[in-house]
């Protein structure tokens, strides 16, 4: 059914609170690029009504950590219906954008700035061109959604199409208006989509194996996680999130981006928050965040559900250090913490370190 909020005061007699009308939607894009996170936190906005040459204009374009691109439709005076429509003729020309195009799109954006910099400065870490634009997601923000058109969305997003829907309400609370957001799919699930296929290339059947981007750094080292027998994520929700895909029984390959493939191993349990997750140490169960580890693990957002560190249990099928990290050109590598590639190379590359990890299916 449509998303709907209703919003009430808290106190001893409380009153609905009156739903408004947006003024304009020009004003809900100039909130969105005067501070983002109104759209979200995980992304860093790139364009602004650029011109796609097929007669129409992307009212907003961003990227994810990954290198991945995110084509954002506000909602106009178009119905529902035409938005979708729109926004996939839309991501038919981002599908084809080269490194130098969007190097572009940003000047256009930003008068003199420098894509790969801010990247850096944004993210925490470098802009790999070879990832670039390898994927896409399609969100649509409107203030309202029809059941027709979430039927369309949640079609396309069974099929791992990358598309969502962000819905913003604006209320009234005296002389002041509040805005509210929520999801149609959770981002998460939007996410993984986009991670799973290649922009522009092929894609096959999953071959059920899990793939696992470890950033081994101060923060989270790959000693630890040897020795302890887990992977983890944090810092934000878009590097947590896909943990929580994995399930008991599963088995996942782990990357340490620019290093290599370290190791293989079987989930033994669900994703869990860093102030909650145990581990064995001298055969006692620990907190974590208390065991002999080298890295911090984001403590400093331990009480924070959407930046602290999440951790997956593993118990390890075969692993080496990182200095016998193995890599070889062409294997896969993606910046999400967790996915289901359904790419040709991925399929390759499971062929590949099931012969440099032969112990990957011992029970």
């Amino acid at each position: 059914m449509p998303i709907k909020t209703q919003i009430w005061t808290v106190n001893g007699q409380p009153h609905q609170l009156k739903e408004c009308i947006l003024p304009s939607e020009q004003l809900l894009e100039d909130m969105i690029v005067s501070a983002p996170r109104v759209l979200s936190d995980e992304w860093m906005l790139i364009g602004r009504q650029e011109s796609t040459g097929l007669g129409g204009r992307i009212d907003l374009l961003a990227i994810a950590p990954d290198a991945s691109l995110v084509l954002i439709e506000l909602k106009r005076d178009r119905t529902p219906r035409d938005v979708v429509a729109q926004a996939l003729d839309y991501a038919s020309w981002v599908e084809r954008l080269a490194a130098e195009d969007i190097a572009a799109i940003y000047k256009r954006f930003k008068q003199d700035a420098d894509l790969a910099a801010d990247f850096r400065k944004y993210f925490g870490q470098p802009l790999d061109e070879d990832a670039l634009n390898q994927r896409h997601q399609i969100i649509i923000a409107a203030s309202g959604l029809d059941a027709s058109t979430e039927r369309i969305v949640a079609y396309l997003s069974e099929r791992n199409i990358a598309i969502n829907v962000l819905c913003f309400q604006v209320f009234q609370l005296g002389e002041q208006q509040l805005i509210s957001r929520s999801w149609l799919i959770d981002p998460a699930e939007t996410q993984v989509n986009a991670s799973s296929g290649t922009a522009g290339g092929q894609s096959e059947p999953w071959n059920g194996e899990y793939y696992c981007s470890f950033g081994h750094s101060a923060r989270r080292t790959w000693q630890d996680a040897q020795a302890f027998g887990f992977i983890c994520g944090g810092g934000g929700t878009w590097y947590s999130k896909s943990l929580k895909m994995l399930a008991p029984g599963d088995r996942v390959w782990v990357n340490i981006p620019q290093q290599g493939y370290v190791g293989v191993g079987r989930v033994t349990g669900l994703a869990t928050a860093a102030a909650d997750f145990t581990v064995k140490q001298d055969g006692i169960d620990v907190p974590v965040m208390q065991a002999d580890i080298h890295g911090n693990y984001h403590a400093e957002h331990i009480n924070d559900p959407d930046k602290s560190e999440y951790f997956v249990p593993i118990e390890w099928l075969q692993t080496v250090p990182v200095e016998q990290a193995v890599k070889e050109v062409g294997m896969f590598g993606n910046q999400n913490t967790v996915c289901r590639p359904t790419t040709p190379k991925w399929r390759w590359t499971i062929e590949r370190l099931k012969e440099r990890f032969p112990q990957y299916d011992k029970s």
